[in-house]
C-alpha cells in the first residue's frame, strides 16, 4: 500500500494528535501513523490538566484557535478546579473515555488515522524525507513530517536506566518499541541528564484499580477527586522523588503521603510503591496495580530522545521534519505535548504549502516555553540561561513555572489570558 498526504504525523500521543489537528486547520491533507492500536500514549493513563501554569497555556491555546483538545478534556473531566499538594485549579479527565473521544474528533475533521503502523524505515534525499515505511510494508509519502514518537523505551533502555521493562502503557513487547524519525534520518538526539551520573527519568505515577480499595477511599475519590493519606515514617522513601520525570510532583509531600487522584483509575502519585507496604495501609489491604503492572518496583524510563530544533520546531539539519512533545526538549506533560505538537503540525502544513513558518513570541507563555526548552546540535541550551537537558520543563512546576511567575505570565484567569493574546495580535492565529 502506498499512501500520499501533504503532512504525515508519526506517533499518536497527545503531541501527535494535536499536530494532526493543527495541520488540518492550516489547510493540509493529514495522515497520522501510530504503532499501537490506540492513540494518546501516556495520555491513556495520565489525566491531569490545567494545574498551575498549565491553565495559562490552555487559555492561550484556546484564544489562539487550537484549544480543541483542552476543551474536549474539560468536557470529559471527572473533577474540575481541585487542589492537591503544590497544585491548584486542576482538572482530572476520565482516562477510560478520552481515547475513543479523541479518535472520533480526528475522524470528524477528515484526518486519516493508521494504527498498527510502526514506522521503521525512511528514504531521504540529502536531509529531505521522501517517504517512510512501516514494518507492515506500507509506504507513506508526504511533503513534510512531524516526529511525535516520544522518548519512552525501548525495554532495554528501561532495563539499563531503570528497573527493567515495567509492562507500561507503551506496550513495547506487543507492538514494538518506539522508533525515532530523527535517528532514522541520521541526526543527533540527546538524553536528559538532570541527575548526575545517570540519564532519563522514571514515569511519575502508578495506577491502582479503584475496585481493589476500601469503600471509604473510593467514596472520597468519587466525591472529592483526591485522597491524601499520611505514611508511617518507616515507609517514607524520599529518594524516589529524584527519579521522577515530573519534578512538579517531586515535593516532600509526595514521599510522606500516599496521594491518590481520581482519573477513572486511582492514580497513585509515585513512580513505584512496594505492594506489600501499600497493602499494610488501612483501606489498601486488597490493592492491585493496573497500568503499569510493574508499579511495585519500577516504571517506564522517559526523556531519552531530545531533538535539536529551532523555535518553529523544525529539526536542525532536516529539510522537512518537525518535532513535538518530549522530543522538543525535556518537556513533561500532556499540556506541554499539545501546545508543542500544535506548533509543529501547523508549521509542517505551512512548509508543505510553501508559506512562512510561525514563531510564537516570547511574550506568550507557550512561545517563551518553546524558546527556553531548546537545545542545539551540541546538546547545550539554545538560548542564554536556558535549562537544556538538566531540568524538567513544565508549566506546572519545577524551574519553568517559577520563571512564569517571575515574568508575570502566571495569571490564572482565562479572560485575562485571552485579552493578552488579543493584545499580541494572535487571536485565532491557528485558524488562518
Amino acid at each position: 500500500m502506498n499512501v500520499h498526504h501533504q503532512v504525515l504525523i508519526v506517533g499518536g500521543g497527545w503531541s501527535g494528535v494535536s499536530a494532526a489537528i493543527a495541520a488540518k486547520k492550516a489547510g493540509a491533507d493529514v495522515g497520522l501513523c501510530e504503532r499501537t492500536d490506540m492513540l494518546l500514549g501516556a495520555g491513556l493513563v495520565g489525566g491531569i490538566m490545567r494545574n498551575n501554569g498549565r491553565l495559562v497555556a490552555a487559555g492561550e491555546a484556546i484564544a489562539m484557535g487550537f484549544g480543541d483538545l483542552f476543551e474536549l478534556a474539560e468536557s470529559l473531566s471527572r473533577h474540575k478546579n481541585i487542589s492537591f499538594p503544590g497544585h491548584n485549579h486542576a482538572s482530572l479527565y476520565d482516562v477510560m473515555l478520552m481515547e475513543p473521544s479523541v479518535r472520533r474528533l480526528l475522524e470528524s475533521r477528515g484526518i486519516s488515522v493508521y494504527t498498527g503502523q510502526r514506522i521503521a524505515r525512511l528514504h531521504s534525499d540529502e536531509r529531505k524525507i521522501m517517504w517512510v515505511e512501516s514494518e507492515a510494508g506500507h509506504r507513506f509519502f508526504a511533503e513534510s513530517y512531524v516526529d511525535a514518537t516520544g522518548s519512552s523505551g525501548p525495554p532495554g533502555q528501561c532495563l539499563r536506566l531503570g528497573n527493567g521493562c515495567a509492562c507500561c502503557i507503551q506496550r513495547c513487547p506487543s507492538f514494538g518499541p518506539r522508533v525515532s524519525m530523527t535517528s532514522l534520518l541520521g541526526l543527533p538526539e540527546f538524553m536528559c541528564n538532570r541527575r548526575p551520573g545517570t540519564y532519563g527519568a522514571m514515569s511519575g505515577s502508578c495506577k491502582v484499580h479503584k475496585e481493589s480499595l476500601s469503600k471509604d477511599i473510593v467514596s472520597r475519590l468519587d466525591s472529592e477527586g483526591v485522597v491524601v493519606i499520611r505514611l508511617p515514617e518507616k515507609l517514607v522513601n524520599a529518594s524516589k522523588l529524584e527519579t521522577k520525570v515530573c519534578q512538579q510532583y517531586a515535593m516532600p509531600e509526595y514521599a510522606e503521603n500516599v496521594i491518590l487522584l481520581d482519573t477513572g483509575h486511582a492514580k497513585l502519585m509515585s513512580p513505584f510503591f512496594p505492594l506489600e507496604q501499600l497493602r499494610s495501609l488501612e483501606g489498601f489491604e486488597n490493592a492491585r496495580y493496573a497500568d503499569p503492572l510493574a508499579g511495585d518496583r519500577g516504571n517506564s524510563i522517559r526523556l531519552t530522545a531530545v531533538s535539536p530544533r529551532d523555535d518553529t520546531l523544525k529539526v536542525l539539519g532536516a529539510e522537512n521534519l518537525f518535532v513535538g512533545g518530549e522530543r522538543v526538549g525535556v518537556c513533561v506533560g500532556h499540556t506541554e505535548a499539545i501546545v508543542t505538537g500544535a506548533l509543529a503540525g501547523r508549521n509542517a502544513a505551512l512548509l508543505a504549502q510553501g508559506k512562512a513558518l510561525t514563531r510564537l513570541p516570547e511574550s506568550t507563555a507557550i512561545g517563551d516555553y518553546i524558546a527556553r526548552s531548546a537545545v542545539g546540535l551540541d546538546g547545550l541550551p539554545a538560548v542564554p540561561g536556558g535549562y537544556g537537558l538538566k531540568a524538567s520543563h513544565t508549566f506546572a512546576g519545577s524551574v519553568y513555572f517559577e520563571r512564569m511567575k517571575s515574568l508575570g505570565l502566571y495569571v490564572p484567569d482565562l479572560e485575562a489570558i485571552a485579552k493578552r493574546v488579543r493584545r499580541e495580535g494572535l487571536e485565532d492565529l491557528f485558524l488562518t
